[in-house]
């Protein structure tokens, strides 16, 4: 029997805190032999848990304390959504044989497995199976649920109106959540979890894995933190560090010394045996030159103001003429030469 999936599509039942438990019962917890349970054990309102050890838990222990409390109370939440959800198709007294596809199967009263029930994924990761079970839920000795094609333990939930008991041998999958009790006999295996709302939880000699499921936690949290932190630091701190330590101390230290040092120089040595055409045309040109190309590339005020005025005064004063008045700016901002005065040969 594959039931055609109707409208309805079933849908992951929320456990809230009951997600961390592989057992959790409502009267007590009772095991005989090395049982193994991975994941956390607990039990509320009662407050017995008996045979651990011999039985071991891979995880944390709650009797009747604020964790079992809370775990129970979404329990009752999770057991409600799944007897809540609309139904695709009606499964018979045994579901033995059977493959089904993704959907919510209803069984109205008691329901038996005997042999292999098959649970197929088709390709979907996320395909979810909701089983309905009126009253008790009975699997035979040796008899299995099998998932293929993708499908996980995560998704497979069996709302138990009553209670569950689990054959010698068997391999059971899925999430349990029974009104009543859940008995595993001798040998049965659960990848999932045995939750009891009211009764007791009794186990000899089983192998319980709560399945570890995929979440969205991780990954919001490393993108979050590390995109942030590491554009914001390097970004800016980098920028404005070099950008303005490096233009600001070349420019102006570079400029204001080549022109300045140079003019100078070589206007008042030179000025006594040459001073008309050396001073006038050394100083002017040099410092000119100088101070307006490198000025113009690394510092363009200290040096043409420092290079064309001190040449310019240099060079006349050696000769009794009247200094000139300094040259207009040209078309691109550049100091210009100085204007000849009066009475001095330009040479």
């Amino acid at each position: 029997m594959t039931p055609t999936q109707a409208n309805a599509i079933a849908t992951p039942v929320p456990l809230g805190t009951a997600d961390s438990f592989a057992v959790l019962a409502g009267s007590a917890v009772t095991n005989t032999g090395p049982s193994v349970v991975t994941g956390d054990l607990g039990v509320s309102p009662g407050t017995s848990i008996t045979g651990f050890p011999p039985g071991l838990v891979n995880g944390a222990q709650h009797s009747a304390d604020a964790v079992a409390d809370q775990a129970q109370t979404d329990l009752v939440t999770a057991y409600n959504d799944a007897a809540g959800q609309a139904t695709d198709g009606a499964l018979p007294a045994d579901a033995g044989g059977l493959t089904l596809v993704p959907g919510v199967y209803t069984a109205s009263s008691t329901l038996g497995l005997t042999g292999t029930l098959t649970l197929d994924a088709q390709g979907d990761p996320n395909a979810v199976w909701v089983f309905q079970v009126g009253s008790g839920l009975t699997t035979a000795s040796a008899s299995r649920v099998l998932l293929i094609n993708g499908a996980s333990p995560c998704n497979v939930f069996w709302k138990v109106g009553s209670s569950a008991t689990l054959g010698t041998n068997s391999t059971f999958v899925g999430n349990i959540l029974a009104l009543t009790s859940i008995s595993a006999t001798t040998g049965a295996t659960i990848d999932g979890r045995a939750l009891a709302r009211n009764g007791a939880v009794t186990l000899d000699t089983n192998t319980i894995t709560r399945p570890q499921c995929a979440g969205g936690t991780t990954g919001t949290t490393t993108a979050g933190t590390t995109g942030t932190t590491t554009a914001g630091t390097t970004g800016a701190t980098t920028a404005g560090t070099t950008g303005t330590t490096t233009a600001g101390t070349t420019g102006a230290t570079t400029a204001g010394t080549t022109g300045t040092t140079t003019a100078g120089t070589t206007g008042t040595t030179t000025a006594g045996t040459t001073g008309t055409t050396t001073a006038g045309t050394t100083g002017a040109t040099t410092a000119g030159t100088t101070g307006t190309t490198t000025a113009g590339t690394t510092g363009a005020t200290t040096a043409g103001t420092t290079g064309s005025t001190t040449a310019g005064t240099t060079g006349g004063n050696g000769h009794g003429c009247k200094p000139g008045k300094p040259g207009k700016p040209d078309d691109y901002g550049d100091q210009g030469g100085t204007d000849y005065g009066y009475g001095c040969d330009p040479a």
